[in-house]
């Protein structure tokens, strides 16, 4: 069963944008709450592309130099990287059905 990884400023250039598949990188924070509503369907998600895509989540507030970088300032959002460069955004929680269709855009 794929489960989203966690990932830090530290291992994110090894883990995301040197990876050989697409990745979706979760930026989140503990005390949000819409990040909680995403997380499963996050879940669920890496599950349906597994083998396809690898699925991250990065912690906006222990690792913010990452989320900086790439002007994380609403959390969820869900940023895709394809060959190291990020290919499609998801900010705020949005119904499965309409993040599959970001996602199918990129595989």
């Amino acid at each position: 069963m794929a489960k989203p990884r966690d990932v830090s400023d530290s291992d994110f250039e090894q883990e995301v944008l040197k990876a050989t598949k697409p990745v979706l990188v979760d930026f989140w924070a503990p005390w949000c709450g819409p990040c909680r509503m995403v997380a499963p369907v996050v879940e669920e998600l890496s599950e349906e592309y597994d083998g396809k895509m690898e699925f991250v989540k990065l912690n906006t507030d222990d690792n913010p130099i990452t989320a900086g970088k790439y002007g994380i300032r609403s959390i969820p959002t869900l940023l895709v990287f394809k060959e190291g460069e990020p290919v499609g955004k998801i900010v705020g929680f949005k119904p499965k059905s309409d993040m599959k269709k970001s996602l199918d855009a990129v595989v």
